[in-house]
This record gives C-alpha cells, structure tokens and sequence, in this order.
C-alpha cells in the first residue's frame, strides 16, 4: 500500500508518517525546497520525499503520479491564524489553490484513492453559548481569514465527492498538541518560554487572550483519527469533527504548564500577542466520528503538556 502525505515535515505529518510506518505502508511526502526537515530526520531514510508546492498544480500530479497513492492525507497548509490577519492572500492561495490541485490531481489521476482532507474548527467561528459541544451541522460563522479558507475547502471537497465521486473525507479537528508543535501555537508557545525561564534566557511568559475556551487533543490520538478516517469506507463523503469534548480555558492550560516547571514563573500580557478577532470558545462533538470508526482520545491532557515541555527543554 502507498499512502502520500502533504505536509509531511510538518507537527502532524511526521506523527502520521510515523503511524503509517509501524503499519508497515509505503509513505510518500510533498515537500518544499525550503522546508526543515527536523521533525523527520529519524525516519528520512524510511520514506520517499517528492518535492513539490501545493499551489503548483503540475507538481501535485506528478507527486500523485510518482507516488500512485491508495490514500492521500492532504495536512499542507498555512495553518496559523494570526498570520492570516497579517497575509490573508497568501492564506488563501494556499489552503484553497492547494487543496484544489489536490482534488484535481486525484480526479485526473483515475487512481481514485482515499482522500483525508483536513478541515478545522475554526471553520464553525462565532459559536453560541447553547450550541457547545459544537456538531457537525452547526452553523459556519468564521471569524479569520484563516477560516474562511478552510471553510471553502471544506465545501470544495464535499463537491468534489458529489460531482466526481472521489472518497473525500473532511476532518474537522480541534485544537491538537504534543511534541514537535510549532513555537507559535499557544501550549508550545508556553512551554518554549518555560523552558528559556528555566535556563535563565528569560524572565516571564507573555501570553495574549487567556479567556478562550478550546478543546485540546493530543497529536498522537489525532492522527489515529487521520488513520481511521480513510480506513472506514463510512467515512467517504463526510464532514467529522475530531475532539476530546472537553473545553478548557488557555489560562487553565497556561496554570497546568506552571506546575510543571522546575522554578516559579511569572506571567505578562502582550499586545502582540493578541489577535483582531477570538473565537470565545470551541468545544467539540465528536459523536458521530466515534460512531462510524469507534475512535476516542486516550492520552490525559496532562501526559500531552507534560511531554511538550520535555520536548522543548531538550532541544533549546
């Protein structure tokens, strides 16, 4: 079995990558010229690397070409939503163009695999109070560009199902974290500046808006979702969220870090961190992806912090 992987340097594709691995599957990657190659380098020499852009549409079909992929999991994407304030074009072209030349690499390919495209919570927006745990059928109210994007990507594919018939699955995951998770997403952001404190390279953490509510999964549970999504034929033609069901506010997961730090931390608000428009709060209902699959999350939110900072304290 094949299986091609965008974004595969990325936090999610080298968890997933590394999944497939263990199943003993052919794991194929689209990767840029540019792009940092740490997350995988301890298994570089047990996957094929295609060099590729997502927003170049003949790259993509030679990707598929080359690789000839059972199933496709397409994680490429500009994936941080302050960036989207500051570059909504490039946001965009990106996650709507890329997803795009996905979709029509696959259909021209006549290959008719398996399709994992990811979606997010941050497609459903402006959430009201009597509409928590969110479904799949809840309203979409983005509040960023960036999800804005992901919502016409969402809609994209599920067309592409009814028009062409392709086995597209949409996820629709909340908030997921652990180890490798980019410095700009708020617990790896936290636990990068615990970390620096402990060494003495800084004084106190700087946090944005402490007030939001998200739902947290650990990145280890989330690609077993990825996994099963495209494996469970039910799947084909949905949209499903993928969460632990549990909100908790960022200053909840902010006082978690501090007890796990070696010395005590002091804490202060920063502008810049801060963005035009928060999603108050995202919680989600994952009934109906565990109905069709049988997936829960099994990893504690305290065991995923826990190994974040490890993972930050060894490699600073």
């Amino acid at each position: 079995m094949n299986v091609l992987l965008t974004g595969i340097t990325g936090f999610v594709g080298s968890h997933l990558a590394e999944l497939y691995l263990k199943e003993g599957v052919n794991v194929f990657g689209t990767v840029r010229w540019r792009s940092k190659l740490d997350n995988i380098l301890h298994i570089k020499d047990e996957i094929e690397l295609i060099e590729c852009d997502i927003t170049d549409s003949y790259g993509i079909e030679r990707a598929i070409k080359q690789s000839e992929p059972e199933v496709i999991h397409h994680l490429a994407a500009q994936s941080f939503v302050p960036t989207s304030w500051t570059n909504p074009e490039s946001t965009l072209e990106i996650n709507v163009i890329g997803t795009l030349n996905i979709l029509e690499g696959a259909r021209r390919s006549e290959l008719n695999p398996r399709i994992q495209v990811c979606g997010s919570s941050e497609e459903y927006g402006m959430v009201k109070p009597d509409e928590v745990p969110i479904k799949e059928t809840n309203l979409l109210r983005p509040l960023s560009p960036y999800g804005v994007s992901k919502v016409t990507t969402d809609l994209l594919s599920i067309q592409y199902h009814q028009s062409y018939g392709l086995k597209v699955v949409v996820t629709r995951a909340f908030n997921h974290t652990g180890p490798r998770r980019g410095e700009v997403f708020v617990c790896s952001d936290f636990s990068k500046q615990i970390a620096l404190i402990e060494k003495g390279k800084q004084k106190e953490i700087k946090h944005g808006n402490l007030d939001a509510i998200r739902d947290f999964t650990d990145v280890r549970d989330t690609v077993k979702a990825y996994f099963q999504s495209v494996k469970n034929e039910k799947c084909v033609g949905k949209q499903v969220n993928i969460s632990s069901g549990k909100g908790h506010k960022v200053s909840e997961i902010l006082e978690m870090l501090k007890k796990l730090a070696k010395i005590e931390i002091k804490t202060v608000f920063d502008q810049l961190k801060a963005r035009p428009s928060d999603v108050p709060i995202l919680v989600g209902n994952c009934d109906l992806f565990k109905s069709l699959t049988g997936w829960k999350p099994e990893i504690p939110l305290e065991k995923t912090l826990s190994d974040l900072l490890e993972y930050w304290r060894e490699i600073l």
